[in-house]
């Protein structure tokens, strides 16, 4: 069974940092996927702010999943170079992060995302581009 297979039959139990985070797949299709996380005390930094290494992962696992049903059985991926920019900060409530796959090719892939409030202004809070190796895998 792929890690795309357990995704979609257990959720966010098929991977140990969703359920440490609570992290929900909201979806997972070819070259997009989309990602929800509340946000907690312990997830705040020492002044109150969601940490922001909380939304570059967040972005970092939307644009993994939207890149996974591209991948061949014999392929994998790994974060080979990322890059986020910080807009606004967010301390409480739910968030948001959707990941989209700009071009997989054969041995890189390059992909954005974006992590926002989830509520009715949808208020961006960082922009993330990466790229990732395709990897062949066993």
């Amino acid at each position: 069974m792929t890690y795309l297979d357990k995704i979609r039959k257990d959720g966010k139990y098929a991977n140990p940092f969703f359920c440490l985070t609570g992290i929900e797949v909201v979806c997972a299709e070819e070259g997009r996927a989309t990602l929800k996380m509340a946000v907690r005390p312990d997830m705040l930094n020492g002044v109150g702010w969601l940490q922001g290494g909380m939304l570059v992962a967040l972005a970092d696992e939307a644009m993994a999943l939207a890149l996974y049903p591209m991948l061949e059985t014999t392929e994998g991926i790994a974060t080979i170079s990322e890059s986020t920019s910080f807009i606004k900060g967010v301390r409480d409530g739910a968030i948001i992060a959707e990941g989209r796959v700009i071009r997989k090719g054969r041995r890189v892939a390059f992909c954005e995302g974006e992590v926002r409030v989830d509520d009715a202004e949808k208020t961006i809070l960082s922009r993330t581009t990466a790229s990732f190796a395709v990897t062949a895998c066993k």
